[in-house]
């Protein structure tokens, strides 16, 4: 009953707590995976999502930069311990453009987690067929390389890596 499945789970949770490391089940990487960047969030008018950031919460948000590359217009929200991304679409081809399509109010759009050795989780990562959404690393918002990890690939997640 009841409580013999209690008493198992916490048989189970003392041998997963008195065991040395989950980390010893998985395998060393030539890279490091680092401290999540930002989540970023596709917006359809910017100027009101800054305002809601800036003067309703009182955030620090910085000026709007183009990135013509990626599409996109960007801001960031300081949270101390990490950041928000605001993203607009620049040009009709733009990824955010399709995105707020389907989601007309925005939402989460991207995860972003720095790494340590970009080339090498490429490498590896390729290896472990998860599919990489360009053959290079494409400059970023913070002027490091990035690459996008496809969604499918990660249980349903864009994940951005970025270049620590």
């Amino acid at each position: 009953g009841l409580l013999s499945r209690l008493q198992t789970s916490a048989s189970t949770a003392r041998t997963l707590s008195s065991s040395k490391s989950f980390s010893q089940n998985i395998p060393s990487c030539l890279w490091k995976l680092g401290r999540l960047n930002h989540v970023a969030i596709a917006v359809p008018d910017l100027e009101k999502a800054q305002s809601l950031y800036k003067d309703v919460l009182g955030a620090q948000v910085s000026e709007t930069v183009a990135l013509p590359e990626h599409g996109v217009y960007t801001v960031f929200v300081e949270l101390g311990n990490t950041k928000l991304e605001l993203l607009h679409p620049l040009g009709e081809k733009s990824p955010i453009a399709s995105f707020l399509q389907k989601n007309k109010t925005g939402g989460m759009h991207h995860i972003c987690i720095e790494v340590d050795d970009i080339e090498a989780a490429m490498t590896e990562l390729k290896k472990k067929k998860i599919r990489i959404l360009s053959e290079e690393p494409k400059i970023g918002a913070h002027g490091k390389p990035v690459i996008f990890l496809h969604p499918k690939d990660c249980h349903g997640v864009l994940v951005e890596l970025e270049q620590a």
